[in-house]
């Protein structure tokens, strides 16, 4: 059995770091070190003070210490680490713009008064979730000890047990909604016309390089998403 230590150390990259961050700014408010309202998405000082970092800081506050942040925090660590390990294995640029575009996606439909949150880091995570139930759809998962289900439906049943335990709807479907998005402009529609718009830009893999983040890939021109897990998920999905 590995200690914590080597486990933490064997994780991927992205999933790692993002998981890392929201672990330490949510201590950091927990301890008084910052206040929330110093990192929330709020336009006014946005805009006014040019306060940019909102832009990023509001998607590593999960809440406060509690049983729903440390789900929040697990999501990442089980569900981003087996797409990070899976279906983009020596693909860290991929699953880097996947977090961008997700990232851009729900900055952009906060905007929208009545989807307006000053924290997007559940909607975030529960993106990663709903891209892995689209990876994965025939997964057997347990809730709870109480139900099992195929995968293809958690996020749906996650957003239930959020309502029931008295938790807004919104951040899940904000979540769901940039997923789908993802998922639909990356695998539904290049299946059906054979054309992909949102392939991941040459800066991101630059950055990647640069960097020496994650794994080198070992055919970047023509990455692996037509094989194995990702397409059994991709055949169940067209026809479902």
């Amino acid at each position: 059995m590995s200690s914590p230590a080597e486990f933490y150390k064997s994780l991927p990259p992205i999933s790692k770091a993002y998981g890392t961050a929201c672990l330490l700014l949510t201590t950091a408010c927990q301890l008084g070190l910052c206040h929330p309202v110093h990192i929330a998405l709020l336009y006014q000082p946005l805009i006014s003070h040019f306060q940019v970092w909102r832009l990023i800081t509001n998607f590593l506050f999960l809440g406060k210490f509690s049983i729903n942040f440390g789900i929040r925090l697990l999501m990442i660590a089980r569900y981003g680490v087996q797409l990070e390990n899976g279906p983009f294995q020596r693909r860290t640029a991929d699953f880097l713009w996947m977090m961008i575009f997700g990232a851009f996606t729900l900055l952009v439909l906060s905007a929208i008064p009545f989807f307006s949150s000053p924290f997007l880091g559940i909607s975030l995570v529960f993106m990663l979730l709903y891209v892995w139930s689209r990876e994965f759809p025939d997964a057997n998962i347990n809730i709870y000890g109480l139900v099992t289900l195929k995968a293809f439906y958690l996020p749906w049943a996650m957003l239930c047990l959020d309502v029931i335990f008295g938790s807004s709807i919104m951040p899940d479907l904000l979540g769901i909604i940039a997923g789908h998005l993802y998922y639909f402009l990356t695998v539904l529609h290049p299946l059906a016309t054979g054309k992909n718009f949102l392939k991941t830009p040459m800066w991101v893999h630059k950055l990647v390089t640069r960097w020496r983040i994650g794994v080198p890939p070992i055919n970047r021109a023509q990455p692996d998403r037509s094989s194995g897990v990702a397409f059994r998920g991709r055949s169940y999905r067209v026809g479902g």
